[in-house]
């Protein structure tokens, strides 16, 4: 198996530069032609969602619909995908940022209690508390 950086993810779903958004495609063709899956991991999946919406203006369904192709794609092995499937859709029913949803689901998923924040706004949500 063989991961990919972030920018790897980028330049594919954003395709802003041709030739890197073609070697990107070439690479994940190549992959599943040999039949080795490609691992997307979570710190990449959480830097992926900040670019996409800070850089290039994405809506939650846009990226509602980026995070859904990477975890229907069989080509793909996504590090805690069970929790990542239940982050898309607490965020598309939701005004919590990704990411937010994110480190409280892994969390929780390897068996946190819960996750201190400072954050008022994300301190409301289920596995998250604030510290104060």
């Amino acid at each position: 198996m063989i991961g990919v950086d972030t920018n790897v993810l980028v330049r594919y779903f954003a395709k802003d530069d041709e030739a890197q958004a073609a070697s990107a495609r070439s690479f994940f063709e190549r992959q599943a032609r040999i039949g080795e899956r490609v691992r997307i991991g979570i710190v990449v999946l959480a830097e992926l969602a900040w670019v996409l919406q800070s850089r290039f203006d994405a809506s939650r369904d846009e990226l509602g619909e980026v995070v859904d192709e990477l975890l229907a794609d069989r080509r793909l092995e996504v590090q805690d995908e069970e929790a990542v499937a239940v982050v898309v859709n607490d965020f598309l029913s939701s005004s919590a940022g990704f990411v937010d949803l994110l480190i409280a689901a892994v969390n929780t998923l390897h068996g946190c209690e819960h996750t201190m924040t400072f954050d008022r706004k994300a301190a409301k949500l289920d596995g998250m508390a604030l510290l104060t």
